[in-house]
């Protein structure tokens, strides 16, 4: 730097002033620039996280107030190390050597109250919740400073059992809940949230199951069925020449999605209409339908309803002689319940109604033959009551008395076939959730008509309904009934039938279901002689994709009675395309 030399003394011409303040100025500049350059190694030794304070900008541009500003109040401290706080990122030995780090580079710094306001320091810690294991360091720190007495140790362990309650409450803590002094929350946010609209109703789990539609607030399943029959028998005689048909079947089924109340609804329709061969046209309907309701608690009803339309059996108890086209067949059923809960004790009470009207029969002439003698409506009233052993197993006892008229207060014999009913039935009801649920039971149902001539029918009454899922992919069903049923033939009283369905249904692979029944049915006539019936049927469904695919039914059915005229065999084989939405 060159050396400044004296001047001799003049007066100052006009604007010297200006001349001495620009000199002023430059040499303030070049200061500004000599400390500059020793800036750097200033700035390796401060720490660059952490506020700025006035106080180090004075202590940099105004040299003459360093000493001041030092003896006023230390230098601010370096901001605090980083230190993972979840549990178990770091061993015991890598914490105590962190936490040795921090307190050795830890300067106490108390500022002015103008810094205070404006620059406070900022704790990394503010904003967000410690985890349980950085609240044990921090306690375990301060214990190790202070010595502990039986006052001391009584309080840790008071705060110690806190302190594990509190992170109780935080693990399971609901989403969505806030913490109360940090206002964060303390549960996952991220949860999936249901949409408002539902585009799809298909299981997502099942790639091959219906899409389904939403009709209000119903989940409604179409499946449609189109294909051709071939019958050995169609007309369930001894050695009857074979028939092809045509047959489509529709069938809907409707579930509610209610939050309380539950409704179902199914319905199905079947038409034949013969493509070759000897045979009738056949159309055959039904719907079930059913309503649940919680009224109140420990407290429940439901009402259901059942329609069935068809041609009456061939191995009907009625002989009809010289029979072409046998009479149209429509059941009607109905039922209203109500059931209590009292603690383990189970009462309920049903009112039932059932109807049977049967249409004109066409003889081999070309005449027709009224049926109306056989229309009859049976209301009964049960009762039932049942106590709960375990939450998977309640028997219970039924009592039932009822009354079955007839329309026509006499038949074409002139017998009077109104009957009072009565039965008592013990049993079982089986709840095992997903693995067996249903009741069996046994008992006595007998029926006392009016007509003395005709005493009463009776038997042994035996009743199943089990569903069985022995591993996943795989149902077995068991049906089992008892019943009476009555006759228009002259001095006899009709007869007891017996039956019994077994159904195994299996998802061979994602898009193969196989369905498996087999069923057997005997009939005890009052006046001696029995029918006994067997069939068994296979059914395959092959899925193209999740609307269509390709369906096959191959069922064999045989009679065999001790009545003459009564015996039959067939065979049927269908083949068709399915669709389902």
């Amino acid at each position: 730097m060159a050396a400044i030399r004296a001047t001799p003394h003049r007066s100052t011409p006009p604007g010297g002033g200006r001349t001495r303040a620009a000199a002023a100025s430059s040499a303030l500049i070049g200061a500004a620039l000599l400390l500059a350059a020793a800036a750097p190694a200033r700035a390796q030794e401060q720490t660059l996280r952490g506020p700025i304070l006035e106080s180090e900008i004075n202590a940099v541009l105004l040299p003459g107030t360093q000493g001041r500003r030092e003896a006023d109040a230390p230098l601010p401290a370096p901001a605090p190390r980083y230190r993972p706080v979840s549990p178990g990122a770091l061993t015991e030995e890598e914490a105590e050597t962190e936490a040795e780090r921090d307190d050795a580079g830890a300067v106490v710094r108390a500022g002015s109250d103008a810094d205070d306001g404006l620059f406070r320091d900022i704790d990394p810690s503010e904003g967000r919740r410690t985890t349980a294991a950085a609240r044990a360091r921090e306690a375990a720190a301060a214990a190790a400073r202070e010595p502990a007495g039986p006052e001391d140790d009584a309080a840790e362990a008071g705060d110690a059992a806190r302190q594990e309650e509190a992170d109780a409450r935080d693990r399971f803590a609901p989403a969505g809940r806030l913490d109360e002094e940090t206002f964060l929350p303390t549960g996952p946010t991220n949860e999936p949230v249901a949409a408002i609209g539902r585009g799809s109703l298909a299981d997502e789990s099942d790639p091959y199951a219906p899409v389904g539609l939403r009709l209000g607030t119903f989940d409604v399943t179409a499946t449609f069925e189109q294909g051709l029959t071939w019958n050995s028998n169609p007309d369930y005689s001894e050695g009857g020449p074979s028939a092809v048909l045509s047959e489509t079947t529709l069938r809907l089924n409707a579930l509610s999605d209610w939050s309380r109340h539950s409704a179902s609804v199914a319905a199905y329709g079947t038409y034949r209409q013969p493509v070759s061969g000897e045979a009738e046209r056949e159309l055959i309907g039904g719907l079930d339908a059913r309503l649940d309701l919680d009224l109140a608690e420990r407290l429940s009803a439901f009402a259901a309803l059942a329609y069935e339309r068809r041609p009456e059996s061939a191995s009907s108890p009625v002989v009809i002689a010289g029979v072409d086209r046998r009479p149209i067949r429509q059941s009607f059923d109905a039922s209203l319940g109500v059931a209590r809960n009292l603690g383990r004790l189970d009462l309920a009470v049903t009112g039932s109604l059932s109807r049977d009207q049967y249409g004109r029969a066409r003889l081999d002439d070309g005449t027709e033959l009224s049926q109306t003698d056989r229309n009859a409506t049976l209301a009964a009233l049960t009762l039932r009551g049942g106590y709960a052993v375990s939450p998977a197993l309640a028997p219970f006892v039924e009592l039932e008395l009822g009354r079955r008229l007839y329309d026509e207060a006499r038949d074409s014999a002139g017998y009077a076939r109104s009957a009072t009913r009565y039965a008592a039935r013990a049993g079982v009801a089986l709840d095992l959730q997903e693995k067996l649920t249903g009741e069996v039971s046994a008992g006595w149902v007998g029926e006392r008509y009016d007509d003395a001539r005709l005493g009463t029918i009776g038997g042994l009454a035996l009743a199943a309904s089990l569903d069985w899922s022995p591993q996943r992919g795989t149902t077995v069903g068991l049906d089992g009934a008892t019943e009476i049923e009555g006759t228009t033939d002259p001095g006899d009283a009709g007869s007891v039938r017996y039956s019994g369905t077994l159904t195994v249904e299996r998802a061979l692979r994602a898009n193969l279901d196989a369905v498996a029944q087999t069923g057997l049915s005997w009939r005890d006539y009052t006046d001696g002689g029995s029918d006994l019936t067997w069939f068994g049927q296979a059914e395959l469904t092959w899925w193209l994709n999740r609307h269509a695919g390709v369906t096959g039914r191959l069922r064999h059915e045989r009679q065999t009675s001790t009545l003459v005229g009564r015996d039959y065999d067939l065979t049927t084989v269908f083949l068709g395309l399915r669709l389902q939405r």
